[in-house]
């Protein structure tokens, strides 16, 4: 359950968009980090005592490395400006029924300026989408259609399998350019627009942000257990089966790794081929990256073989991805480990952006 601590903010620290880090000294004379979130708590600045939930950071979780800011008790934000009796600043609520859940405007309600364009929309009309398991594949799927595509309008969706403000996330604050938008889905929240669902997410890509491709993943700390079933990823599969049914083109990045030291991600992790191969019942386009190293590539194609009756299997040429990758605006990072450190994992995520390439028309 909660941890909770209280403090005093002593120094704020590095800012990025929707987020402040700061420290703050506790009573008994130690210095925790924290994270504050200025559209749910207001901006706090030094002096001001706070209210922490520091579970996280005690247990040592490495995404979590922070405690996470309540409350500014004595300097509470004032009240939004739209007036909250009505509908008219929308009435979509995520993070539902927790102590800090946000009251948003969804991008296809009756007072959103886009629900005349949403209120019908149910055709991608063949949207290449990309879809992944882990937040750190974004980057370098960008990386993959930039290669080939410098000027396709590319969104992101999202989804809610991680951290659900996508203020946390360093690595979206560092490709605001690169993308037309984020749209968050599901209980995720703060993007430039907010869905209900996937499906209303990839309509909102398709015609409110007009996108060439969109790319789907959960944010930043993937939770996993070591079974079957039990990690946030399964809903990549999930993802697949909303991009087909709209009308769009899946195309599944696959989590491929050499370097992982866990026996179930090695080849072709478990996620993957539990998201593809059993949860997604539409056919996507799963890409492998042709210049995986000999034992490698023998070991993902043993993997995927089963998948090959449902799904088409495509091999894609890297030249030109691994300067692409090493361009990237934002730095590369999965488990802790690099590009170098894990090169094909990233290369994988690189070839998916690079066919989603191929697919536009």
């Amino acid at each position: 359950m909660v941890r909770w601590r209280t403090g005093t903010v002593a120094t704020l620290r590095r800012q990025w968009t929707g987020a402040v880090e700061l420290d703050v000294d506790l009573p008994d004379g130690t210095r925790m980090r924290a994270l504050a979130y200025p559209e749910l708590v207001g901006t706090p600045e030094p002096g001001d005592r706070v209210l922490l939930n520091a579970g996280a950071l005690l247990m040592g979780l490495g995404t979590g490395g922070y405690a996470l800011v309540v409350a500014l008790p004595d300097r509470l934000p004032p009240d939004p400006s739209e007036v909250a009796d009505t509908r008219d600043a929308g009435h979509l609520v995520k993070a539902r029924y927790t102590p800090l859940q946000p009251i948003l405007l969804g991008v296809d309600e009756e007072a959103s300026p886009h629900r005349d364009v949403l209120a019908d929309a149910d055709d991608l009309g063949g949207l290449p989408v990309v879809t992944a398991d882990l937040h750190s594949a974004l980057p370098a799927i960008l990386a993959g259609i930039r290669a080939d595509a410098p000027r396709a309008r590319v969104a992101y969706l999202l989804t809610d399998g991680g951290a659900l403000p996508a203020w946390f996330s360093r690595t979206l604050a560092g490709l605001r350019s690169e993308l037309v938008g984020t749209i968050t889905v599901g209980q995720a929240f703060g993007g430039d627009l907010e869905a209900t669902t996937v499906h209303g997410g990839l309509l909102a890509a398709r015609h409110v942000l007009h996108a060439d491709l969109a790319i789907v993943a959960q944010g930043p700390g993937n939770l996993g257990t070591g079974t079957r079933w039990g990690f946030s990823g399964v809903a990549v599969g999930e993802a697949v089966n909303a991009v087909a049914t709209l009308g769009g083109r899946p195309v599944g990045s696959l989590r491929i790794s050499d370097a992982d030291p866990r026996p179930r991600h090695r080849g072709v992790s478990h996620h993957s081929l539990t998201a593809y191969g059993r949860v997604a019942l539409a056919p996507a386009e799963l890409v492998v990256p042709e210049d995986l190293a000999p034992s490698l590539a023998a070991e993902v194609h043993a993997a995927l073989a089963p998948l090959a009756a449902r799904h088409k299997i495509v091999r894609v040429g890297t030249d030109g991805l691994d300067a692409a990758l090493r361009a990237s605006v934002v730095p590369l990072s999965t488990m802790g480990r690099g590009l170098d450190a894990d090169h094909a994992y990233f290369l994988s995520a690189a070839a998916a952006g690079r066919h989603a390439t191929t697919l536009l028309p």
